[in-house]
């Protein structure tokens, strides 16, 4: 029995599994990384939250025969940028017993690919893998178990919602602004080869997938190996500039915390079709939780 953290910039995830059969596979939105800026720390009701759900999930891998010692937990963007990350994670070994490593964009890039494409259906040759997290989107062009080549953009979905459009209803020139810095973070990215695939994955591209299969609640099996497509992120887009917050929440039985930042997450993810010329991505309910268990 083994058990991953994933501590992102939104969520917390837990992944429990008994060699490949998966035994807890759980998501919570905290929103870790809200109000942090650009550079900042962490704000005390997200700490609190975040706490109380490592607590939870230190308390659910022991019941499931996982101690928290052996637990695998890692942090990633807003982790590196937040100035009392340190002192935080210190006060999580202290309460919970789990131990937390705050890991390089290299390695975050690493484990995000090798979690991402497991159990893909894939065709032959290089595939592009595009996680737009909170903080930051990952992109990554690779071929098995080989990166051809990873960047890290500084555009995530809470950052950008932050920085331009808040979390009331949204202006049409405030989303003009986000989108231009979207286009300006994508246009610095050169791949030394065209992708033959493309994979979505994290919490905007399954949550937009879930909404688009019109589920009730969430179905990984469902979910990963979805196609979402650049006409359906179109659609979402303009409906959520049109919505507002309670009109956003409403669309999104699955995960409607998320509702206010998957406007960007839409852009992020239409940006991202084009740079790698294709009509859709393939959305994998995996990620970076599967790679540190080395899947």
């Amino acid at each position: 029995m083994k058990a991953a953290i994933d501590i992102g910039s939104n969520s917390l995830l837990l992944l429990v599994m008994d060699g490949e059969r998966v035994v807890h596979d759980e998501a919570r939105v905290i929103g870790l990384g809200k109000g942090l800026g650009e550079v900042g720390v962490f704000r005390p009701d997200r700490m609190e939250a975040a706490l109380a759900t490592l607590k939870d999930y230190a308390v659910r891998a022991a019941e499931l025969g996982v101690p928290a010692g052996e637990v695998r937990a890692v942090a990633t963007s807003a982790s590196r940028r937040a100035l009392n990350a340190a002192t935080f994670y210190a006060q999580v070994q202290k309460v919970t017993g789990i131990k937390v490593q705050v890991v390089s964009g290299e390695e975050e890039a690493r484990l995000t690919w090798l979690g991402g494409v497991s159990g893909v259906e894939l065709a032959a040759g290089p595939v592009l893998l595009l996680d737009p997290g909170g903080g930051s989107t990952e992109v990554i062009l690779g071929e098995g178990n080989h990166i051809h080549h990873r960047v890290s953009l500084e555009i995530g979905t809470v950052r950008l919602t932050e920085k331009h459009l808040g979390y009331g209803t949204v202006e049409p020139a405030a989303l003009a602004r986000a989108r231009a810095e979207i286009d300006a973070a994508f246009a610095a990215v050169k791949l030394p080869r065209a992708p033959k695939s493309a994979v979505a994955v994290a919490g905007t591209a399954t949550t937009l997938a879930a909404a688009t299969l019109g589920l009730d609640a969430y179905d990984p099996a469902a979910v990963h190996n979805s196609m979402l497509p650049a006409g359906t992120l179109r659609s979402w887009v303009d409906r959520l500039l049109a919505a507002d917050p309670a009109q956003r929440r409403a669309m999104f039985v699955v995960s409607p915390e998320r509702a206010d930042t998957l406007l960007i997450g839409s852009c992020i993810l239409l940006r991202g079709l084009e740079l790698t010329r294709r009509q859709a991505w393939r959305v994998s309910d995996r990620g970076l939780r599967y790679g540190v268990l080395g899947l």
